[in-house]
């Protein structure tokens, strides 16, 4: 496990709970971490060393922030056991494949992957064993893709408790763009639009509309900017629904407020309906 924040070293506790004969070798290059995720018994081991935690492993997971992994991915590669599977639980696909496609060795078989869990908070003193239970794993594939490295993979995240689809790289990226990156830019920015004084006054409504703002600002960057197009057309999306709404607003134009309104509205519901079909929510 490379990287043991809430993710990593969630993943990490919830293998150990899930096979409890495999071993676990975590790494971060913070010693504090390290401390913390030895006292917390987050890991079989917790090493210092990245080249050293892959030299053995099976199955290796990137747990670090998305522009990380070209440079990880250089560094482990002549460590790599021969059959060595690589995936991760970043929320870009497409520059991951790309990247190692061009740095690892053909004997080893990379596929993405995007477990839809976590929270606002970050480190490894909030990560749980049961963290990836009842939730969604996206696989990412493409052509050249190693098909029983993808079935062990699919493997593993049901047994983490996910239920898994697997999509093209594209795919994944416009997709999330519209159901995760852009809600985190849309937070910020309703946020950014208030000052000090006035956010004091916020109800829960506010709180819930923002509370993905709370994400940590260089893990956020990082997704953003290794998505560009599809987060830059989403904007351009929200920025053509406020102006109607605006523009409705403006012009007291009563029906047209409340078609916009319900229309939203509407979508949720059956948003919600449906999830609560696939026990997504409870």
């Amino acid at each position: 496990m490379i990287g043991l924040g809430l993710l990593g070293g969630s993943a990490a506790l919830a293998v150990l709970r899930s096979f409890p004969r495999a071993k676990v070798v975590g790494y971060t290059h913070r010693a504090a971490t390290r401390r913390k995720a030895r006292q917390l018994a987050v890991a079989t081991e917790v090493v210092d060393d990245m080249v050293r935690s892959v030299s053995q492993a099976q199955l290796v997971i990137l747990a670090t922030p998305i522009r990380t992994f070209d440079g990880i991915f250089c560094e482990i590669a002549d460590a790599l056991p021969a059959g060595c599977i690589v995936t991760d639980v970043g929320s870009t696909k497409v520059l991951p494949h790309r990247w190692a496609a061009k740095r690892l060795p053909k004997t080893v078989h990379y596929v993405g992957s995007h477990p839809i869990a976590g929270s606002e908070q970050r480190g490894v003193e909030f990560c749980r064993d049961d963290l990836f239970e009842q939730e969604a794993c996206i696989l990412t594939t493409t052509k050249t893709s190693n098909r029983a490295a993808v079935q062990m993979l699919k493997e593993f995240w049901v047994k983490l408790g996910c239920s898994v689809t697997v999509m093209k790289p594209a795919e994944h990226d416009r997709i999330f763009a519209n159901v995760s990156h852009l809600p985190h830019v849309t937070a910020a920015a309703l946020t950014n639009a208030n000052n000090d004084r006035e956010l004091r006054f916020a109800g829960k409504g506010f709180m819930d509309t923002s509370r993905v703002a709370s994400g940590p600002a260089n893990i956020w960057t990082d997704i953003l900017l290794t998505n560009p197009d599809n987060v830059t057309k989403g904007i351009d999306r929200i920025t053509a629904e406020l102006s109607k709404l605006r523009e409705a607003i403006k012009g007291e134009k009563k029906e047209q407020i409340e078609k916009l309104l319900e229309k939203a509205r509407c979508k949720r519901a059956k948003l919600i309906s449906y999830k609560m079909r696939k026990k997504e929510l409870t």
